[in-house]
């Protein structure tokens, strides 16, 4: 299988400089975890093949107030033993629930990640407590909901929050991927302001993948 998959990748028709050799040594986000390899989305279409930046955002598991509770640090840490790794960045909104849940995931996961953990605080919105009064007269924290009854401000914060996940990606290199840990539903907004599509409420330690490629994007969810 993995002869045939090669072969495709390096015929002309389909060669993409720099692919064949990033699947080789496992820098391509189809990577290697544990000594078993995934092939990535782009890859195993064997359509083509897509030199694609990925952002793995996260909410932060359960917290009292801004510190996380047994059960957060217990959840964060079944997680980060789940994640996939090869990640060149990690990325906290900086509120210390977030940076937390980080730290849980990474002592899980074990890996060295070359960008280390850096605050990108555009991901956490100034004006959180009107996000709680909008929840409020929504009375759901979906982000339609939350539109509907607020859209002035819904609008412009998911802009400035989608402003600052695309400072995430910049920082990416081609075929780069960061985890990002941050909140809900500014997490959403993010998406939404960035992409222009909306994502339900993400539960705590659950999030979505957003691939930024040539064509546009795409997001998928994550448990």
């Amino acid at each position: 299988m993995w002869l045939r998959v090669l072969e495709l990748v390096a015929s002309p028709a389909r060669r993409r400089s720099g692919v064949l050799a990033d699947l080789l040594s496992c820098r391509h986000p189809g990577n290697r975890r544990e000594g078993a390899w995934r092939l990535s989305p782009q890859v195993s279409g064997y359509e083509s093949v897509e030199m694609a930046r990925y952002v793995e955002l996260r909410r932060h598991t359960d917290a009292d107030r801004d510190v996380l509770t047994q059960e957060g640090v217990r959840a964060a840490t079944e997680i980060g033993a789940r994640l996939d790794g090869g990640y060149d960045l990690l990325v906290s909104t900086g509120a210390q629930r977030a940076t937390q849940t980080l730290a849980c995931f990474l002592a899980a996961l074990g890996e060295r990640v070359p960008g280390g953990v850096v605050v990108e605080a555009g991901l956490r919105s100034e004006r959180e407590e009107r996000w709680r009064e909008t929840y409020e007269k929504a009375g759901s924290g979906a982000l339609e909901a939350m539109r509907a009854a607020d859209p002035e401000f819904v609008e412009a914060d998911s802009a400035a929050l989608g402003a600052a996940l695309g400072r995430v990606l910049d920082a990416l290199p081609d075929g780069g991927r960061a985890l990002v840990v941050g909140h809900s539903p500014t997490n959403e907004a993010a998406i939404s302001g960035l992409t222009g599509e909306i994502v339900g409420p993400t539960s705590k330690g659950a999030g979505v993948l957003l691939v930024a490629a040539d064509q546009g994007f795409r997001v998928e969810s994550l448990d």
